[in-house]
């Protein structure tokens, strides 16, 4: 700055100061002493103004930054509503130590809201993501007037822990429990196949779809789901599956492998991982989820995070293989319509998921569901287009405390406008919740 003064200074009084040291005494300029010291003072105006205008400048543009910052962290809250349950400590600590099953639950206590008897008594629930049973337990003991239990699951080590835990709970001659080692896209069949005629016809009182990966399955190497342990490069969510995921990064196309990379785990380096991968193939191929790793941190430059770098991009790159083996998006959507179909009037269905293309899937579905029923072809439902086909109000003196904002439609109502987030506690609880989004859509 001092500097840039001193320049400013030398250019106004140039014309007055400068002469050649060859010239005469009578070529020298003649400058009157007040104009001269006029001039000086003028030149210390100016570079004053100067300085002190480039200081309100970066002031403002500081503030700017800072605004924009803040104004951007509020919008993003904004799109969440977190909730303000305090979570079931003691069910989670007993889901711990329970040696037959690690999986904690997530978001147990807003389920267990969702599904209150003070919204509709439930005499037939559909749990589509059975696990360990962790929900369904829950359930189970929280409505006694519950007749029929139907869960459903393509891992058969959960389906076992589950069955043997639901069993322990069917003490009432009026309840009836049922299992299948089916996904939930089979929904509508498996209904048929319940000894309940009145099941299909009616409808059922609840759903419940946990989209998460149960800590059984991260926690085994041999599953191929864990980025820090190695094992085969497997990723199947139904071990009778014959599609691996060593299958597609060994002889799927170069093109369809950077596709998966980049739609499904949204890798912005997605071109140069496909690169490598198809020069690991020259050497052999990719076999283990170790071999895959090295790939991934070979690829990762070292001043993107370190450490934590590499792992969030190996944690993109598992996310989009699993997502491929299983076909979860596309088996997701379709879904969503046979689940809302099997709905009872007045019936919910509740969605937990844990990343963004599975989230903007279950919402864009639900506002079609509640408008039309129908699959909407090439529509697209945007946020701003809500207005027009719906009608938002607030629940402040409903009876349900969790529900803030509905959206009303002319088949259902969306029960969650943001979706619900665990609590703070619980995240602290579970870190594996922190990216958890529930919603929740009624039948009408």
């Amino acid at each position: 700055m001092a500097a840039k003064a001193k320049q400013m200074m030398q250019m106004t009084l140039s014309p007055f100061l400068s002469f050649s040291v060859a010239s005469s005494v009578s070529a020298l300029p003649v400058i009157h002493p007040s104009k001269s010291r006029a001039l000086l003072m003028s030149a210390c105006r100016s570079i004053s103004t100067s300085t002190d205008t480039n200081k309100k400048k970066k002031k403002k543009s500081k503030e700017s930054k800072i605004w924009h910052s803040k104004s951007k962290g509020l919008a993003k809250e904004k799109r969440r509503t977190r909730s303000l349950r305090d979570c079931d400590i003691e069910t989670e600590e007993k889901e711990v130590d329970d040696s037959s099953c690690a999986h904690i639950p997530v978001m147990l206590g807003e389920v267990l809201d969702v599904f209150s008897p003070n919204s509709k008594p439930l005499c037939s629930f559909v749990d589509c993501t059975l696990g360990a049973a962790g929900h369904a337990s829950a359930i189970i003991q929280a409505h006694p007037q519950l007749k029929v239990f139907i869960g459903m699951d393509v891992d058969p080590l959960a389906i076992q822990l589950a069955r043997s835990r639901i069993h322990a709970l069917s003490q009432s001659p009026h309840f009836q429990a049922f299992t299948f080692l089916k996904n939930y896209r089979h929904i509508k069949s498996l209904l048929s196949q319940v000894d309940r005629p009145d099941i299909l016809s009616s409808g059922v009182d609840g759903i419940l779809m946990d989209l998460g990966m149960s800590s059984m399955q991260v926690n085994n190497p041999n599953r191929g789901f864990a980025v820090l342990a190695n094992g085969p490069l497997d990723m199947r969510m139904d071990p009778q599956a014959s599609l691996k995921a060593e299958d597609i990064l060994n002889s799927w196309p170069d093109s369809e492998v950077g596709r998966i990379l980049r739609d499904y785990g949204e890798e912005s380096n997605w071109r140069f991982l496909q690169n490598k991968i198809v020069l690991a193939r020259l050497q052999g191929g990719l076999h283990s989820t170790g071999e895959l790793v090295d790939v991934i941190r070979s690829a990762s430059p070292v001043s993107r995070g370190g450490r934590q770098g590499w792992v969030k991009t190996a944690t993109r790159v598992f996310q989009a293989l699993r997502i491929a083996v299983n076909d979860e998006l596309r088996t997701l959507e379709d879904s969503l319509y046979a689940c809302f179909d099997c709905l009872a009037p007045g019936g919910r269905l509740a969605v937990i998921s844990f990343h963004s293309l599975e989230d903007r899937i279950v919402k864009q579905t639900f506002l079609k569901l509640v408008d039309c029923n129908k699959k909407g072809g090439d529509v697209s439902v945007e946020e701003s287009e809500i207005r027009d086909l719906k009608r938002i109000k607030s629940e402040d003196s409903g009876k349900e405390l969790w529900i803030r904002q509905t959206i009303q439609g002319s088949n259902g109502i969306i029960l969650t406008k943001r979706p619900i987030t665990p609590s703070e506690k619980e995240e602290g609880l579970n870190r594996r919740s922190r990216s958890a989004k529930l919603r929740v859509i009624q039948k009408v």
